[in-house]
């Protein structure tokens, strides 16, 4: 498996005197990571329907992968364990989709920022801000883009086998920041 860019690993790379390094590779403090092997598309979308449990209206979850790693699969288990309407595909063409509540839960807001440019000015049109106090905001390729809509924020690092391949094995890392995310580990078991 070829590791991403951005991988955890990645955020433990110390700052050099007086650099300016980017937040993807900047230690994270109070972070909490959890690694885990999906062999299915099945399997991923149990995921999504295990972090559904966790998940609460204010999360801001950003998910990180190559292209067919698995990114839409997981919100797809996220909107059946929140219980939302409407099957959730991926919005690569409309930017943003909100998937209401059936059960007076939290709202799901799936966004495709990978046709967006850099930070957080492009991503004000979605008002975003305005959705993430009510609602769980899944944002795939964020990275870069979102992260001061909250302190507290799940990143999820999809790594999968690249070229001519049928693997279905991903590792999947979960980093929970901030201090909202400190039992991610004792609330996945």
């Amino acid at each position: 498996m070829e590791a991403p860019h951005n991988s955890p690993a990645a955020e433990t790379v110390s700052e050099p005197a007086g650099a300016t390094v980017p937040e993807a590779v900047r230690p994270v403090p109070e972070a909490v990571a959890v690694t885990l092997t999906v062999t299915s598309p099945e399997q991923m979308q149990d995921l999504g329907r295990r972090l559904a449990r966790v998940l609460a209206p204010g999360d801001l979850v950003m998910l990180t992968g190559e292209l067919g790693a698995g990114k839409t699969t997981l919100p797809r288990g996220l909107g059946e364990g929140l219980g939302v309407r409407g099957a959730v595909t991926s919005p690569t063409f409309v930017i943003a989709r909100v998937h209401p509540s059936l059960v007076q839960g939290p709202a799901l807001v799936h966004v495709d920022a990978y046709r967006l440019g850099g930070g957080l000015d492009e991503m004000e049109d979605l008002d975003l801000d305005v959705s993430l106090p009510e609602s769980v905001v899944v944002v795939e390729w964020g990275d870069g883009k979102v992260e001061e809509l909250s302190e507290d924020r799940l990143r999820v690092l999809i790594d999968r086998a690249t070229g001519d391949t049928d693997d279905e094995r991903r590792e999947v890392t979960l980093v929970g920041i901030g201090a909202r995310w400190a039992g991610l580990r004792e609330q996945l078991a």
